[in-house]
């Protein structure tokens, strides 16, 4: 699966593309049209762009090459291009929503996160494909299709920020900017074999972002092929910005218990006891992360929780057509036949009654109590992101370990951590027998990103992963 392309402009970190931007061994108009050629040449099997900003990069690639020229201070994503999940809004470029009932709507104002991306030299390159008001785990809709996996055209790019994993995984983009309520970000991260980031609830603003509904469990994260470059994107991104009431975090807010100092890092992992089903292949991936980390002197033991045994999908699916079905309802009211399925499904469905709705958020502080336990004595949670690879395209059921199971499953082990707003990343670390990246998730306590980083980073330098790329 390695391509002779690995050495290529566009497969380089977006940490070292500002580098050689700024020593002057690559001026900016050379990455951004290695990009926009790369992207002619692999979008149309892809099919993960919705709107590229080819003009306007190319003319923000020259100005930023004169700034390198003039010796002026540069920031660090400095002359290098990044894309955007069609979800945040984008000052005089279109903003689609995945729905026909936003065709040619154009922003007045950038989102909070593509400003702060623009902020320190980031170029805007393209917006990425999402399901219909990133409401679905397949990038499809009516406007712009369906989003392929580069590893495999006939599998899922996941969603809701499909595009932007296909994108970044296939060489279109170096870092980008997605969004998670569920498993958005760390899911597509997972089947496309990249790194994603969804940080503690309201340490990146969720200003500019649609739907405003859910904005409780909403995240905006980065999305980039290595973990320090989802450092990097995290740190330009994080801070309160003002305006959401969320974002109430300074810049370098610190968790509330003391640092390691003079211990291992205590890690604690499970899957399938705690997730399950989840298929052998990736619970190997786990278990071989879980003694890596051994090898690396953490504080490592395998973990019962008992508290993930229930069903949390039913409280998550409550809440989010407790809100999202008003919400759709309203935006598509007189419209309904321009709908895709999935959300002519959902404004179709009735309303969860107020006592299940109470029910599902008091179940959502009883989950956020027994994860603060955990972190008493743990510092981080190593498990799985999906209970399964990239499946194919539309599919509704997946066979786990010889089991059927839902392909609402995709979330089991990634919602909880929406629904308790804990910081998790999610790391690519191998490759299942059908040649199909898997990444592993690390969680840690609230604003303790720093951890999970750390130890994301080491993680991936020794996984299964390597240079591997998909042979697009």
């Amino acid at each position: 699966m390695s391509s002779n392309n690995d050495n290529a402009i566009y497969y380089k970190d977006a940490t070292e593309l500002a580098r050689l931007i700024r020593t002057k061994q690559l001026s900016s108009r050379e990455v951004v049209q290695s990009h926009l050629d790369r992207i002619v040449a692999v979008n149309p099997k892809i099919n993960a762009v919705v709107t590229l900003m080819a003009e306007s990069a190319l003319k923000g690639a020259d100005a930023a090459d004169k700034v390198v020229a003039n010796g002026a201070e540069l920031g660090p994503l400095h002359g290098v291009p990044f894309t955007i999940k069609d979800t945040l809004d984008t000052a005089g470029v279109p903003t689609q929503r995945g729905s026909r009932l936003f065709l040619g709507h154009i922003p007045k104002q950038d989102a909070t996160a593509v400003a702060r991306f623009k902020a320190v030299g980031g170029i805007a390159l393209a917006k990425t494909n999402i399901p219909e008001f990133a409401s679905w785990t397949e990038s499809d809709n009516l406007v712009t299709g369906r989003t392929n996996n580069p590893w495999n055209l006939d599998r899922t790019a996941g969603g809701s920020t499909g595009g932007e994993g296909a994108m970044i995984a296939a060489g279109l983009s170096p870092i980008g900017i997605g969004s998670d309520v569920a498993i958005s970000v760390r899911g597509p991260a997972a089947f496309n074999g990249i790194a994603a980031l969804k940080a503690t609830h309201g340490r990146v603003p969720y200003t500019g972002h649609f739907p405003t509904a859910m904005s409780k469990y909403w995240h905006v994260g980065p999305m980039a092929r290595t973990v320090g470059d989802v450092a990097l994107g995290y740190h330009i991104l994080t801070g309160a910005d003002g305006i959401d009431p969320y974002a109430v975090y300074a810049k370098d807010a610190q968790p509330a218990d003391p640092r390691y100092a003079g211990r291992p890092i205590r890690v604690g992992w499970v899957s399938d006891q705690a997730f399950g089903p989840v298929d052998a292949e990736i619970t190997n991936a786990v278990t071989a992360a879980a003694m890596r980390l051994r090898e690396l002197g953490c504080d490592v033991e395998e973990v019962s929780l008992p508290f993930m045994e229930k069903d949390w999908l039913t409280p998550f699916f409550t809440l989010w057509y407790g809100e999202m079905i008003p919400f759709a309802q309203k935006h598509a009211k007189g419209r309904e036949d321009q709908l895709h399925a999935v959300l002519s499904g959902l404004v179709s469905t009735p309303l969860p009654s107020l006592l299940d709705y109470v029910d599902a958020e008091a179940k959502v502080e009883e989950l956020k109590s027994a994860f603060a336990g955990y972190f008493q004595k743990y510092d981080v949670l190593l498990c799985p992101v999906n209970p399964f690879t990239a499946p194919r395209h539309a599919q509704d059921e997946v066979m786990v370990n010889g089991v059927p199971v839902s392909a609402y499953s995709v979330m089991k082990a990634t919602s909880p951590f929406n629904m308790t707003g804990l910081p998790a990343l999610s790391v690519p670390y191998a490759f299942s027998s059908e040649q199909l990246p898997i990444n592993i998730q690390l969680v840690s306590r609230w604003l303790d990103e720093a951890t999970i980083l750390r130890l994301g980073a080491l993680l991936e330098r020794s996984g299964g992963l390597g240079d591997r790329r998909p042979n697009i």
